[in-house]
């Protein structure tokens, strides 16, 4: 580790990608990060605890924990610590939860490096404003839906269960893009 690399701020990349991971390891370090990677919370966790990262970039869905566990865990540790959350699954509900639980922005993949940092620079909104206009009832099912998914883990046998639904016609639901309100 060179000189002037020891003077980058921290950053800790979480994603079960591991080509992804290692792409975006290199394109953040050439805009002056000093990266450490995992690709599991569980690989993750005692790195944070042995040097809390200034930033982090943590992916929602992994085998194992969720990345949920691991930005309130983050958070805890220092609450100054910049996180970006990843996800391919996005939703309003693990949006909500993410930012709830100490995560900076959330960015639906594929988000480039220059997209991630610029995220970190962005503050925590809390005077989001809400629509006047309701939900259609097509976008609140969507929402619903993820919510059940993100309470059973990612489980498409169990959320179709819950939700007393086919698996395939879930399958089919999850594989639609979010309803616009627009």
């Amino acid at each position: 580790m060179s000189a002037t690399q020891t003077e980058y701020p921290s950053l800790l990349l979480v994603d079960d990608d591991t080509t992804f991971c290692a792409v975006l390891a290199r394109a953040l370090h050439k805009r002056s990060f000093a990266v450490t990677t995992a690709n599991s919370v569980e690989q993750a966790l005692p790195l944070a605890h042995a040097n809390p990262p200034e930033y982090a970039v943590v992916d929602l869905k992994m085998d194992g924990a969720s990345g949920l566990v691991l930005v309130k865990t983050l958070h805890e540790l220092d609450p100054a610590t910049r996180i970006v959350m990843l996800t391919g699954y996005a939703s309003i509900a693990t949006a909500v939860e993410a930012i709830k639980l100490g995560a900076t922005q959330y960015l639906v993949k594929p988000a480039n490096a220059n997209e991630i940092v610029e995220a970190f620079g962005h503050a925590p909104r809390a005077d989001i404003e809400l629509s006047v206009q309701p939900s259609s009832v097509d976008r609140l099912e969507w929402e619903h839906i993820q919510r059940v998914l993100q309470d059973h883990d990612g489980n498409i046998s169990a959320t179709a269960r819950a939700l007393n639904m086919h698996r395939r016609t879930l399958q089919r639901k999850l594989t639609k893009r979010p309803i616009s309100d627009s």
